[in-house]
């Protein structure tokens, strides 16, 4: 559950871009800048209650991925920049600026040289949920909030206005101007939204099992969930147990590399295939249509 929660959280960030026809490649950024900022928060205000502090926070994580993500959605909508190229370059802006935050007061941890931040204050963690059962278990609040999250994401794509006007734009941008929807603005909307969501499993990151930074907190989660979401269908419901099956090889991978000394690469292995054979079903009705157009006939 500790490795699915930050999957469940940044797949469902990328179904809402998706939706709206918009590939967010940018998550990993996402993550990172929404995860500093969450820890900033975390750090930064001594004296505040858990129910204000850590909620606080997580709102710190959300702003700033949002905004992260809005300039791509905005150089989209100013210069018709694509989004991959955009997020791309934000990507590797957000590994720089976490580095050299990590490198200089008042982030960086001052009893230590190399770059790591100071740790959360316990009024900012999310809290564990199962520690009354065994001590041990890391399990924390964080679960119950990608929980929320996708279901969030599913009442706004198929219960509000917005979501409605995102699934528009992402099946026909055309219908959606004729009808009278600003493009633009959902665009723009749509990347917002998705990396809000993506700042917020960063912060589940930072506020949760690791408590601090290092340059490389993330590990590539934000392209790991991006499998996460395609294995799902684009669907908040299918994106919870695509992110616990990656979550549970991800962690069975950790466990087998100690125990037995098997490579973490097989679980990229297994995680490969298992994509190939979601998708192995569309790309042969692609390249071989009359397999299926005879099957009709029959």
């Amino acid at each position: 559950m500790v490795a699915a929660t930050p999957l469940i959280i940044a797949g469902a960030a990328f179904i809402v871009g998706a939706k709206a026809g918009l590939f967010n490649i940018g998550l990993e950024g996402q993550l990172l800048v929404g995860g500093m900022a969450g820890l900033i928060a975390g750090f930064s205000l001594p004296g505040l209650p858990l129910v204000i502090h850590l909620p606080l926070a997580l709102a710190f994580a959300f702003v700033a991925g949002g905004i992260w993500a809005g300039f791509a959605g905005w150089m989209k909508v100013a210069s018709g920049a694509h989004e991959v190229i955009t997020t791309i370059m934000l990507n590797f802006l957000a590994l720089r600026l976490v580095e050299f935050l990590l490198r200089h007061p008042p982030v960086q941890n001052p009893e230590r040289a190399d770059p790591i931040s100071k740790s959360v204050l316990d009024s900012a963690a999310l809290p564990p949920i199962l520690a009354w059962l065994d001590p041990s278990l890391r399990v924390n609040f964080g679960i119950l909030l990608a929980l929320l999250v996708a279901l969030a994401v599913g009442f706004l794509l198929w219960r509000t206005k917005l979501g409605f006007e995102i699934r528009v734009m992402g099946v026909s941008p055309r219908a959606g101007r004729v009808a009278g929807m600003n493009p633009a603005r959902t665009i723009i909307l749509s990347m917002v939204l998705s990396g809000g969501i993506a700042g917020l499993a960063g912060a589940s990151l930072t506020l949760g099992v690791l408590g601090r930074a290092t340059p490389d907190f993330t590990a590539g989660l934000g392209f790991e969930a991006i499998a996460v979401a395609l294995l799902a269908r684009l669907h908040p419901v299918g994106v919870v147990f695509s992110g616990i099956l990656f979550g549970a090889l991800t962690a069975g991978g950790r466990y087998m590399g100690v125990v037995a000394g098997v490579s973490i690469d097989l679980v990229t292995v297994i995680q490969a295939v298992v994509l190939l054979c979601i998708a192995a079903p569309v790309l042969i009705k692609r390249l071989y249509p009359f397999i299926f157009s005879s099957a009709k006939e029959v």
